[in-house]
């Protein structure tokens, strides 16, 4: 059943920042997709598009993200709200935007159906961005930043297994900030929420350290109980 509205209503797109930790220059970097399709044919944007009659924004944020990069099954969560009226040169859209955490090794970057291409950029050189999309951008890195912070969300940028040295690189790669490697080691295995694998690293040149895994069932009861995860 179709339906007139008296008023004229804005467009509704979602947009979304994939955060990734490349471990080897210990620098965050963000997965960007060059545009094949004006406005701003040929530029760097960040991947999404609009929401389609009968789906809602979260639905339409994991469509988007697979058709446009191929990524599926991330950490996905919705951040902010973009509105301003001409934000988009084509009408009045309105973009809920998403940031999502994956392994940067675990997916190289890839152009699906409605991109150019696709790579990863170091968060602090990207190139210039179509639409509003570095505000959207600086927007989701001071928010991963706060969320790090309080909630164990480091560890979707790292493989199932990882070193302490690793963990502690993702978290000064995000906040910007060298931490204590003493005090940092000595506040993580206090929370008790790390599996030691019993493993060490392979094929490397230095002393290979030990293998750690996030006790994701554990944390989920410990917050029941009122365990709040600070660093």
């Amino acid at each position: 059943m179709s339906f007139t509205y008296q008023y004229a209503r804005p467009a509704l797109t979602v947009d979304c920042v994939i955060f990734g930790f490349d471990a080897g220059e210990h620098e965050l970097r963000v997965l960007l997709i060059q545009r094949a399709l004006p406005p701003f044919e040929g530029k760097w944007a960040l991947p999404g598009g609009f929401v389609k009659v009968g789906e809602n924004t979260d639905v339409a944020a994991r469509r988007e993200l697979e058709e446009e990069t191929g990524l599926k099954q991330v950490y996905l969560e919705q951040f902010k709200t973009f509105s301003e009226p001409k934000r988009d040169p084509r009408e009045h859209v309105v973009s809920v935007a998403y940031f999502a955490l994956v392994p940067f090794l675990s997916h190289p970057p890839k152009a699906d159906t409605d991109a150019k291409d696709a790579a990863w950029f170091s968060v602090e050189d990207v190139p210039s961005l179509a639409f509003d999309h570095k505000v959207i951008l600086d927007t989701a890195l001071q928010r991963l930043r706060l969320k790090m912070q309080h909630e164990p969300v480091g560890f979707e940028l790292l493989p199932p297994q990882f070193t302490l040295t690793q963990l502690q690189q993702v978290y000064e790669a995000v906040l910007g900030q060298t931490l204590d490697k003493r005090n940092f080691r000595k506040k993580i295995l206090s929370m008790d929420l790390l599996i030691d694998t019993g493993e060490v690293q392979q094929d490397v040149a230095h002393r290979a350290a030990a293998l750690w895994k996030f006790d994701a069932r554990r944390y989920e009861k410990l917050k029941k109980g009122g365990f709040h995860f600070a660093l």
